[in-house]
């Protein structure tokens, strides 16, 4: 999504007043972000907070619940 706006991670750790290192360890997946971080990421992309967990968002979801799919 940081990308697709065109901004570098500079801009982006500027723009959420999030550090540049914390931002590369987010977007590599070496640290997970919390809630505020994504809060300040959200804002720093100009998005809804949703946005950033849509791609997590999956028909797969669904099967949570299902027994036959690991679910309870």
């Amino acid at each position: 999504m940081r990308e697709e706006r065109g901004l570098s991670l500079e801009e982006l750790a500027e723009l959420s007043g999030l550090s540049f290192r914390g931002l590369v360890y987010v977007e590599h997946g070496r640290r997970n972000a919390g809630v505020l971080t994504l809060l300040q990421i959200a804002e720093g992309l100009q998005v809804a907070p949703s946005q950033l967990l849509a791609p997590f968002d999956t028909p797969a979801a669904a099967d949570i619940g299902d027994p036959h799919h690991g679910g309870k």
